[in-house]
């Protein structure tokens, strides 16, 4: 069983006191909801609070990742962080290929496949983007886009490697709009890009890797979710500014029996 992991990408907001306060509010709730250890949870603040976040959380169960980073380790690049100023400071996760950077910055299969491979040799450990534009969907083409995504974005990487390595399903046309995939639109998908996870990696790797679905995920519709076979967490947007609404959907991964959620029966 793969255990939740429900990750929270806070994209170009907050301020530094407001990003403490709500990472410091977080761990209460998590450690009241007696989470820790059944669902894995990350945040993901700008550069620019990273520091601060990391210094907060340290001792806590919640990981921290960084937004994107650069395709080089180093040199004349400036403006850019890389992989190993990340891990450096205490990042574990990094965001990558999110459809903001694909469609707005204009960030290719191949870019995004070239920044994998160094954050994984950094030590760092990617969440990995894929999804589909609305005109995408409308024209039948989403499979096709999931599978050149997920093809090209981790050709050359090892069975080894993809244990590392989380995918997140993001519909484009759900991202900040309100609209989000019904429950069987997201197992469809999710279904999909495992089988091919499965003829690049192998079954027993693709089944051991973890989809998270993302687009509009809200408290209210988190559970339903979830419980979707291969939906295996969440990386939520909007509601991970919210303490509240972030906490109800982390609360929604935890398993229904108790324990870790990752199989065995230690308990926890």
């Amino acid at each position: 069983m793969r255990k939740k992991f429900i990750a929270g990408n806070w994209k170009m907001n907050m301020t530094a006191s407001s990003a403490i306060d709500l990472v410091k509010a977080l761990n209460e709730q998590i450690i009241a909801g007696g989470v820790a250890g059944s669902v894995d949870v990350a945040v993901c603040p700008p550069f620019v609070y990273l520091p601060a976040v990391i210094a907060t959380l340290k001792g806590s169960p919640i990981a921290v990742g960084a937004q994107n980073c650069y395709l080089e380790a180093s040199g004349a690049y400036t403006g850019e962080i890389s992989p190993a100023m990340l891990k450096d400071i205490g990042c574990q996760f990094v965001i990558l290929g999110h459809s903001e950077r694909r469609h707005i910055m204009g960030e290719t299969d191949e870019v995004i496949n070239t920044k994998i491979k160094l954050a994984l040799e950094t030590g760092l450990n990617p969440i990995f983007c894929i999804g589909e534009l609305l005109e995408e969907r409308e024209a039948n083409q989403t499979e096709t886009v999931l599978e050149r995504q997920i093809r090209q974005g981790l050709a050359g990487l090892t069975a080894e490697q993809m244990q590392k390595i989380t995918v997140a399903y993001e519909p484009v046309w759900a991202i900040g709009t309100g609209k989000t995939a019904t429950p069987g639109q997201a197992q469809e998908a999710h279904k999909f890009s495992r089988s091919i996870l499965a003829d690049l990696f192998g079954a027993s790797v693709a089944a051991n890797i973890r989809i998270q679905y993302g687009g509009s995920v809200k408290a209210d519709n988190a559970a339903e979710l979830l419980t979707q076979p291969d939906v295996d967490g969440a990386l939520v947007g909007g509601a991970s500014l919210k303490v509240g609404d972030f906490t109800a959907i982390i609360l929604a991964g935890k398993p229904a029996g108790g324990g870790c959620g990752c199989g065995c029966s230690c308990g926890m």
